[in-house]
């Protein structure tokens, strides 16, 4: 964040405060918010966006961090390492891999 924009805030009712951001995700982070929203889905019964995911990510990422002792990486680091696991691949490969992912086929994949 270079450009020191800062996005508008809105203060919602419940306490909390909503935030609106554009990231630009790999595939395979897409596809693993994907299994996440899908995970809370059926823990909260409910239908759930990747927005929800994202924040429950982030909620669980923030918890975590506070309850273990301090690492030699940030919380954030640590995070996003923990997606991006696959090897490089072109970008057509990932993004297929990812839907693939998304839609439960992820075991009839080829290498």
């Amino acid at each position: 964040m270079n450009d020191r924009v800062t996005p508008p805030m809105h203060a919602l009712p419940d306490g909390e405060a909503e935030i609106a951001l554009v990231l630009h995700l790999p595939w395979e982070d897409v596809a693993a918010l994907g299994q996440e929203a899908g995970r809370l889905a059926a823990r909260m019964q409910r239908p759930v966006t990747l927005d929800e995911a994202v924040s429950h990510r982030l909620r669980s990422a923030r918890s975590a961090a506070h309850a273990k002792p301090p690492t030699t990486q940030p919380a954030a680091v640590t995070a996003s390492a923990s997606v991006s696991s696959l090897p490089a691949r072109p970008p057509a490969e990932q993004a297929r891999q990812a839907i693939d992912r998304i839609n439960g086929n992820a075991g009839h994949e080829s290498a």
